[in-house]
């Protein structure tokens, strides 16, 4: 568990979430079509025109499509020009054990981060050699356990004495799998397999402010079972919602940024590449 302070309460805290980056061993590798670093760096260089003092970054999963350490080192390597610490969970294309053997990417997996009295809960929902997600019981004991914490009392904080100040009163909960089904019929089966569990802990603690996930490569701000939901595009391809059967969209690659309020409130919203061409294999039944 990793804890930031901060001493003005009056700017929200700004956190920045990157998701389905889907990259390759080969940087020329390319995704139905589409080149996935060359998008990346892209959308990396358009938060460094943004965002030039992000407190946090959050990579939601499918970091790379072929879980290889190059792709996990690229991505590090990538992400530390925004010059913000980040942490990140593993996507159904990833590998967790691939993954905490690059040293960039062990030191950024993380459980739980601190923010201010924020708390970014993060969540392992990959389950292996599956494109469905899943909780363990570990991830709920884990879920269940950092909601206690909060605004009980109990500083979810560390050995930091300047740290262990401040009393963590609001949640985000970050996962890859959508809990909620997605837009589109193909859809229904790869989601979170377990989210009615994950749904009935959310309801029993008061501090969930919003769900945070990729997964589907779409945008989505909600309200449902109580909570906020958002979902972010992808930084590669996009899938259209509303079908039957598997389409992508043209939309551009993007990423999100969210303003976490002391007082609990968030403002977010998504940011897209603009004058870049999305060529991509239309025929496509699948990936």
């Amino acid at each position: 568990m990793q804890t930031k302070t901060r001493d003005d309460r009056a700017r929200p805290l700004r956190l920045i979430q990157i998701t389905d980056t889907h990259l390759y061993r080969d940087p020329a590798g390319a995704l139905l079509g589409l080149n996935t670093q060359d998008s990346f760096v892209q959308v990396v260089d358009l938060i460094a025109r943004q965002q030039p003092d992000p407190d946090w970054i959050v990579a939601t999963g499918d970091i790379a499509q072929d879980a290889s350490v190059e792709a996990y080192q690229r991505f590090a390597d990538t992400i530390a020009t925004l010059n913000a610490p980040f942490c990140w969970i593993p996507g159904n294309h990833d590998s967790r054990r691939v993954m905490t053997s690059t040293p960039a990417f062990k030191a950024a997996f993380m459980e739980r981060v601190q923010l201010g009295n924020w708390q970014i809960i993060m969540l392992d929902t990959s389950v292996p050699g599956e494109v469905h997600g899943l909780l363990s019981d570990h991830e709920l004991a884990h879920l269940e356990a950092s909601l206690a914490s909060a605004g009980s009392g109990k500083r979810a904080g560390s050995d930091d004495s300047a740290a262990s100040e401040q009393r963590v009163e609001h949640s985000l909960v970050c996962l890859h799998h959508n809990p909620i089904p997605g837009t589109a019929g193909w859809m229904q089966d790869i989601g979170l397999h377990n989210a009615q569990a994950f749904l009935d802990i959310l309801k029993r603690h008061d501090s969930v402010r919003g769900v945070v996930y990729g997964h589907i490569h779409q945008t989505l701000d909600f309200e449902a079972h109580g909570q906020r939901f958002y979902c972010t595009p992808s930084t590669c391809i996009q899938f259209k919602p509303g079908v039957e059967d598997f389409a992508l969209d043209l939309r551009c690659p993007a990423y999100r940024w969210f303003d976490l309020h002391a007082d609990g409130r968030i403002e977010s919203a998504v940011e897209r590449l603009q004058d870049y061409t999305v060529e991509v294999d239309q025929s496509a039944g699948g990936y």
